[in-house]
């Protein structure tokens, strides 16, 4: 039995405040729409297509996306607490956060070769395993983030705060950190950098 997914193009969703009724049909496709000032938390998206599509304004916290599909999806100032995003579907998965809350997110062993977290919350959010080659993390506060046998080649953490990256669990040939954030490379060592 064939199942007729649903193609919504180049729509505007604003205020939605009742997520499950929003999303009666599953397998639905959203190509180029926008999603501003709604409230999605802890709704299942699993099995949905975002393509080229914005989420500005949202709180996403505690969302399921089982197999949901990601491609070139931006978010803008969105909640976004506990997202088990490595349970994506992970064919062309792009996404690019700007001013969110990826607070206790998971991006385990996922491939975002150059991502975008620019002056993000990434409070306790695991990146262990994980592909993030060219990544942007600008401006990001990585308390208590994890980094375990995480590629980032040439990654940009210039601005960011708060991280613990050990060099030699990690791969970081040509990646970009600012002087206050040599301390966040040097604390496995036990060496104290002083101004």
């Amino acid at each position: 039995m064939f199942m007729i997914e649903k193609l919504l193009q180049d729509q505007r969703f604003e205020r939605v405040m009742e997520p499950d009724r929003f999303w009666q049909t599953e397998d639905a496709i959203y190509e180029n729409c926008v999603f501003s000032d709604s409230n999605f938390q802890k709704t299942k998206l699993s099995g949905l297509k975002y393509y080229d599509c914005l989420f500005d304004h949202c709180d996403l916290s505690l969302v399921s996306v089982q197999q949901t599909i990601f491609q070139q999806v931006q978010f803008k100032d969105c909640k976004m607490a506990g997202i088990l995003f490595d349970s994506c579907h992970t064919f062309g998965l792009e996404m690019r956060f700007f001013d969110c809350k990826l607070d206790h997110c998971s991006f385990y062993h996922l491939k975002l070769h150059k991502a975008i977290f620019q002056n993000c919350s990434l409070r306790g959010v695991d990146f262990s395993g994980a592909v993030l080659k060219e990544a942007q993390f600008m401006g990001s506060d990585l308390t208590d983030a994890k980094f375990d046998q995480t590629n980032l080649e040439k990654a940009d953490f210039r601005g960011a705060i708060h991280y613990q990256i050990h060099p030699q669990y990690n791969q970081i040939k040509g990646a970009s950190f600012s002087m206050d954030g040599l301390p966040g490379l040097l604390t496995a060592y036990k060496i104290k950098v002083m101004p």
